[in-house]
């Protein structure tokens, strides 16, 4: 029985010491969480809605606290926050033989705002921009291209523009054709070439020829040639040749001689006044094939009468004593187009500076007034 008794009490004591236990333990939760002081002490506190005013804060992002502000921004428009305003937390005063040796937690100013939603928007506005960036062009660069072309076209007096695109060929010696006629001309410095060309056809076809074999061909139709008489000189080199047309006139280097120094008026064919002259060729290339090209506007002209046709020769150092060979073609009314072949022996160089007329090489034209 007093063994009984004993344990009885000590389970008591057990009961009692832990519930003592239990409410100390709910004390200190409670003094911790709210700060109450315990019976007999006074309460550490702040005075009651004391505030702390701090100014002169500059916000910055969570990576550079205290770093100035970001001229970004500001270039964006955004204003310093208002003065931030900290009110002082409650102190926890220390419980003796509990909390001795642990010190009050300081209050926690908040922090001040960072401006994270400029720094965003600044990465989306670089991605954006990276993603509207061109890529990189890996393309070969282009060749210029070689390809040879040639155009025509009609203008007054039966006369064809001839637009030749060579920029392969600058610079170059090039051989146009048409219809039996011939002459050697040079491109310019970036391989084109024009040039007005008397049209001897209708259905007028040019063909331009390199040496390489390489050329290009180009056609057009002249519906006013049936109003001309046409007549051309060929020939090949510096042959002192030149064909000259005394109009209703005898007389040399007077108001109606026309020849390559007085080439005549266009704008006076197409009213029916006079014929003018063509020359075609590069004087300046060796060898070059020259031609010059007399035109009367017979099928409107003002006046009736007769044209004086004559090729000259001049005795030069260079075609002294030598033969000289050349080649006419004549076009007339509703006639075909006639060839002849010329060939003239060159007196000998004594005889340089003069010239030899070659009368009749020639038809003369007739011409009657309409």
């Amino acid at each position: 029985m007093s063994k009984l008794l004993e344990l009885t009490k000590n389970h008591k004591k057990s009961l009692v010491l832990g519930g003592v236990t239990l409410c100390c333990a709910l004390g200190i939760g409670y003094i911790m969480q709210y700060g109450v002081a315990l019976p007999g002490q006074q309460q550490a506190l702040a005075p009651t809605g004391q505030q702390i005013a701090v100014t002169g804060v500059t916000p910055t992002s969570s990576g550079n606290i205290g770093a100035a502000r970001s001229p970004l921004a500001e270039d964006m428009g955004t204003t310093s926050p208002a003065p931030v305003t900290l009110v002082a937390a409650p102190a926890v005063a220390a419980m003796p033989g509990v909390m001795t040796g642990i010190p009050a937690m300081a209050p926690r100013a908040p922090e001040p705002e960072v401006e994270a939603e400029a720094v965003i928007t600044f990465a989306a506005a670089d991605d954006r921009d990276m993603e509207t960036l061109p890529a990189p062009s890996r393309e070969p660069a282009p060749v210029a291209s070689c390809d040879i072309s040639m155009t025509a076209a009609a203008t007054a007096g039966a006369m064809v523009d001839l637009t030749l695109s060579a920029p392969c060929n600058a610079s170059e010696r090039v051989t146009l054709h048409h219809h039996g006629m011939m002459f050697t001309d040079v491109t310019d410095s970036d391989g084109t070439l024009n040039v007005t060309v008397p049209a001897l056809a209708e259905n007028a076809l040019f063909i331009a020829s390199f040496a390489s074999g390489d050329g290009a061909t180009a056609m057009t139709e002249v519906s006013s040639l049936p109003f001309y008489d046409r007549v051309v000189v060929q020939w090949k080199g510096d042959a002192g040749l030149g064909l000259h047309a005394r109009e209703f006139t005898e007389d040399y280097f007077g108001p109606g001689h026309v020849w390559s120094g007085a080439a005549g008026d266009l704008g006076s064919a197409a009213k029916g006044n006079g014929g003018f002259m063509t020359v075609l060729g590069h004087s300046d290339a060796p060898d070059a094939l020259r031609a010059e090209v007399y035109s009367f506007p017979t099928g409107t002209a003002q006046r009736s009468g007769d044209v004086h046709l004559t090729v000259e020769a001049e005795i030069t150092a260079t075609n002294c004593n030598q033969p000289v060979e050349a080649q006419t073609l004549e076009l007339r009314g509703d006639a075909k187009l006639r060839t002849r072949n010329l060939t003239l022996d060159m007196p000998d160089c004594t005889s340089s500076g003069d010239f030899l007329v070659l009368k009749n090489l020639v038809e003369d034209l007739t011409i009657a007034a309409r």
